[in-house]
């Protein structure tokens, strides 16, 4: 026991407990060794999670041991947490993000041990609920009528029914953190525990009374990764001091971290998982430094301040952007939720009565946090944080936490640098971008020239069923350092060229705008309105534009009966490559095209009509031969593009396709093309 108590104190032990860790999770992930196989179309497992959308149920089924997957159900049928199902329906595989940069759905999901989906074709209930469930279910359903989503959240930990526009103005003020369950949680029920057991009923075993109900409670929550950090931390340094092993809790955390990785390697990409380790970690190792502040508020604005600078590279990966009002924001809503709102909700479940009150608190922090989200002079958007940069952030991070506390604040100074360095990142990347954003069954492509001099985006793409412009494009543009778009092109007049073009407008900075020839449609005059009154100039039918020392050239000017032939075609050159953007031109605007220039060989088509086999004639492609040629086309989309012929057109060319490749990027350093795809 003696040598067993030393081992597990040796600051060795965790140290080589880290790098087998790290070795460990990279070749699982490498090799995808993680992993479980299902061929059987006929699911039996127990539901686990409901989640009610407006036309389908969402259900997340327990088929085994670490062994889960998601159910669509489109019937809309009455289940209840813990009964056993039979579902039959087609098993997918979740797709992984198909945009540079964005979030990616599959690894997520792979996070929480789900590997497959299945859209249900029938359900059947093998056996109800029982047992733990039942108490469960009468837990969830009571918490239900309070029709209070943030009971869900603070009790449950599902924030999935707050509004999302409230959720996005908490993340906007970086105060999100508070409805994710964390150790204040769990430090007010093991407080509330410890006062009815050990000081009203004189019960000297509280501890296992404690452990009991935080077992339940990750039950109840269904194991979210901060609660499971947070039970965990509790449950082991409870099992320390009874056994007197007196571990301290800077190696427990290190403990739990390591056993959390080596259960499921993918929880390295949950972002909840993420952000939950490294702040207590920050703040656990900061414990001392934090010990020593006596005065309230400044022990509060240095708790603040420690989260902030810890999470940076976080924040900005997850949202390209940094407030740093959130560092006084946090010293407003942290006692607020903290204090009021928290307390005020378990209050409510015994009280009812109460509920009002509680919702008054809640509107004046939703209310407040709309109007804050707004406050921009302290916003700045960041692009992509590479991994390089990371390690060299942490690693002064972690100079900072062993430094010498007369000298250790000097360390700020080269964390300072890093970040002004990668602030400015674009302005002195040299490279320039043609980059194929993955918008479905649409076009949009982005052009970014040089030092971040100017860009341009051809096309938006549409769909009545996705927010492109906020799901995809402005994202994709922050995180490439994008803050304005100086051109934004429109091909012609479809929606699935410009159906998000308002929604851009709106939600991002747009310098001017150009339209292609012929009179404006309908949804063109939508969009000329929006631009009236945001003062925003536009232009149509032009024959070239200038740009940095770079010309695009507007082929098509001649005015046709239909929007497709009447489209733009764009031919530019970028350090010598040849580029054409052929929108959506029918084979009438190509022999125009041919009979008017004398066309080069092309380096990167930008294929015409998504490969519709009204385009890109066998003389056309003949007389371009495209090098590379890029087909933006939505996956299994219902008009069977691309075309086989025109596939078999272009056989003489490298074909990418943003159903098969994902987003395209055309990335030309020192004169060289280099190309990567983004791949679901």
């Amino acid at each position: 026991m003696i040598k067993l108590k030393s081992l597990l104190q040796s600051k060795i032990l965790y140290f080589i407990l880290i790098i087998l860790t790290v070795i460990y999770c990279f070749l699982i992930i490498k090799f995808n060794l993680y992993n479980y196989k299902i061929s059987n179309k006929n699911i039996v497992g127990r539901i686990i999670e409901i989640n009610n959308k407006k036309d389908y149920n969402l259900l997340k089924l327990r088929i085994g041991i670490n062994k889960y997957m998601i159910i669509y159900d489109y019937k809309k049928m009455n289940f209840k947490i813990g009964d056993k199902i039979k579902a039959e329906g087609k098993i997918i595989k979740p797709s992984s993000n198909t945009n540079f940069h964005l979030f990616n759905y599959q690894r997520y999901l792979k996070s929480n041990n789900i590997f497959y989906i299945l859209k249900a074709k029938s359900i059947k209930k093998v056996n109800n609920s029982s047992g733990v469930y039942l108490i469960k279910n009468y837990i969830v359903n009571y918490i239900n009528k309070f029709n209070n989503n943030y009971l869900c959240a603070f009790i449950l930990g599902d924030t999935s029914d707050i509004d999302r526009n409230i959720k996005e103005s908490y993340k906007k003020n970086g105060i999100s953190h508070l409805f994710a369950i964390s150790g204040l949680h769990v430090s007010i029920f093991v407080i509330i525990i410890s006062l009815i057991f050990k000081k009203l009923l004189k019960f000297k075993y509280d501890y296992i009374i404690i452990i009991l109900f935080l077992l339940f409670y990750l039950f109840l929550t269904n194991f979210t990764k901060s609660i499971t950090r947070t039970t965990s931390l509790y449950i082991l340094n409870i099992i320390c001091k009874k056994t007197n092993f007196n571990i301290n809790i800077k190696k427990l955390i290190i403990l739990i971290l390591c056993m959390n990785l080596i259960i499921n390697p993918y929880n390295i990409y949950n972002i909840g998982f993420i952000f939950s380790y490294t702040i207590s970690i920050s703040l656990i190792f900061n414990k001392q430094l934090l010990d020593n502040c006596t005065n309230y508020i400044k022990k509060l604005l240095l708790t603040s301040v420690i989260c902030f600078l810890t999470s940076i590279p976080i924040l900005i990966n997850n949202s390209f952007e940094l407030n740093f009002l959130s560092i006084i924001l946090n010293l407003i809503y942290v006692p607020f939720v903290s204090f009021i709102v928290f307390p005020l909700s378990l209050l409510t479940l015994l009280l009812p009565p109460l509920n009002a009150v509680l919702n008054f608190t809640l509107l004046l922090l939703e209310n407040s946090s709309l109007i804050l989200s707004n406050i921009d002079f302290l916003k700045f958007n960041f692009c992509h944080i590479s991994s390089i940069i990371v390690f060299f952030y942490y690693f002064f991070i972690y100079l900072f936490i062993i430094g010498i506390e007369e000298k250790r604040y000097l360390l700020f100074i080269p964390l300072i640098i890093l970040m002004i360095i990668h602030y400015n990142y674009p302005k002195i990347n040299s490279n320039q971008y043609y980059i194929t954003l993955d918008v479905g069954q649409g076009d949009c492509s982005l052009l970014i020239y040089p030092n971040s001099k100017s860009n341009i985006l051809i096309d938006t793409g549409g769909n009545y069923n996705n927010d492109i412009a906020s799901n995809i494009i402005i994202p994709s543009l922050t995180s490439y350092g994008i803050k304005k778009i100086n051109y934004l092109i429109i091909t012609h007049g479809d929606f699935d060229h410009m159906g998000e073009a308002i929604n851009l407008v709106e939600n991002f900075k747009v310098e001017k705008v150009i339209f292609n020839c012929g009179p404006y449609n309908d949804l063109e005059q939508e969009l000329i309105n929006v631009l009236d009154k945001k003062k925003i100039k536009y232009y149509s039918c032009i024959k070239e534009l200038n740009i940095d020392k770079n010309k695009l050239q507007f082929l098509q000017t001649k005015e046709y009966d239909n929007e497709n032939d009447n489209s733009n075609v764009i031919y530019t050159e970028l350090d010598g490559y040849k580029f054409m953007f052929m929108g959506d031109a029918f084979t009438t605007t190509e022999k125009e095209i041919m009979s008017n220039y004398n066309l080069p060989d092309i380096d990167v088509l930008k294929v015409g009509h998504h490969g519709s086999k009204t385009s890109s004639s066998k003389e056309f492609i003949n007389e371009i031969n495209p090098k590379y040629s890029i087909i933006s086309v939505g996956k299994n989309n219902r008009y069977g593009h691309p075309n086989k012929e025109v596939l078999n057109t272009l056989e003489n060319s490298k074909i990418y396709r943003t159903d098969q490749d994902g987003s395209i990027m055309f990335k030309i350093k020192n004169n060289k093309l280099k190309i990567e795809t983004c791949s679901p």
